[in-house]
């Protein structure tokens, strides 16, 4: 097992710690029949999922390459080794002249700025979705989801679980079942393997709820609370359980909601990033008890217990705010509960 630093103090520091495969995801490699193609590298996990697969690859000393796929110019990762392509995903014929990686992250999405958007949200979230199911019927393929296609429920539920109904609130959510969707018809119609990704909310020192929570903090404004609890996971554990779920796709197409395991107040995490930033705290709304909770006792069974805590979370990222670190600047807005983002 790989120690956790005390602290991290770097972007590169950062970007190391994030990438770092787990013993299990490095022997799953071994094993593993083709190459890994990672649609939608450019995003904010995209790059840690190729720089996951190739360190994984590298220690399972095994030849396959990670192909990263985007729209834009992925120059950062080719200095890295790992092979790049750039795709328009709502052009077919371009979709289909990519090379067929047996094994496919799906990470395509619109979220923010869809409300306005309502039309490219669609075409993003579901027709990019379609075009790479269509071209991709022979491969195994993780296709990140989100827990917002479960509705909003009470914290007492415990979240909700893989069995549950979808009852999105939105557009947004209502076209990322549509996304599911496109991958479900072609699971059942042509036998492609899917692993559904439902995750909520990755998190790491740039960006994420509890980032959202000690910016508040830090800048002396009220932290609401209406939605007074959130899951997270750390972003480095994402891509190993994104990776290892390669293993768990199948045909019809299975569910996997991703988080971490414990229900986090934002209330107390507020107060533990004041006590730890040197803060005081204030607070706006009152809580309702909902929000999109989701029960990943399923993941948790298969892929063992999270390998930075949410206690470690919350002490790296107030380090983070007090030595200037950067931050996306593009909040979560996890407080939503009316689908409009």
């Amino acid at each position: 097992m790989q120690t956790l630093p005390e602290t991290i103090n770097t972007v590169a520091e950062l970007e190391e710690v994030l990438s770092r495969p787990s013993e299990r995801l490095v022997e799953f490699v071994k094993g593993l029949e083709g190459d890994i193609m990672v649609i939608g590298a450019g995003g904010k996990v995209g790059p840690t999922m190729c720089r996951t697969a190739k360190r994984a690859i590298g220690a399972a000393g095994v030849k396959k390459d990670v192909i990263a796929v985007d729209v834009a110019p992925l120059d950062a990762l080719a200095k890295e080794g790992i092979k790049t392509v750039q795709c328009d995903l709502l052009d077919l014929d371009a979709v289909a002249k990519l090379s067929k990686a047996a094994n496919i992250v799906y990470m395509i999405g619109m979220k923010f700025g869809a409300t306005g958007k309502e039309a490219l949200t669609w075409a993003i979230n579901v027709t990019a979705p379609y075009h790479v199911a269509r071209s991709f019927t022979q491969s195994r393929i993780v296709a990140f989801s989100t827990g917002c296609v479960y509705p909003v429920v009470h914290v007492t539920t415990g979240g909700s679980v893989e069995t549950d109904p979808a009852d999105p609130v939105g557009e947004y959510a209502q076209s990322c079942l549509g996304r599911e969707r496109m991958f479900d018809y072609f699971s059942q119609t042509a036998g492609e393997r899917v692993l559904q990704f439902r995750l909520n909310y990755a998190v790491e020192l740039r960006y994420g709820v509890l980032v959202d929570v000690a910016a508040q903090v830090a800048a002396g404004k009220p932290v609401d609370v209406t939605t007074g609890f959130a899951n997270v996971l750390w972003q480095g554990d994402v891509c190993n359980q994104a990776l290892l779920s390669l293993g768990q796709a199948t045909a019809p197409a299975t569910i996997l909601n991703v988080t971490g395991p414990e229900t986090i107040s934002i209330r107390r995490a507020a107060r533990q990033f004041g006590e730890l930033l040197g803060k005081p705290v204030t607070f706006t709304g009152e809580e309702n008890g909902r929000g999109y909770l989701s029960n990943a006792t399923k993941a948790n069974a298969l892929f063992g217990n999270p390998t930075v805590p949410a206690g470690t979370l919350i002490r790296w990222i107030a380090h983070w705010m007090k030595i200037g670190g950067a931050t996306s600047g593009k909040p979560t807005h996890f407080e939503t509960q009316n689908g409009k983002y």
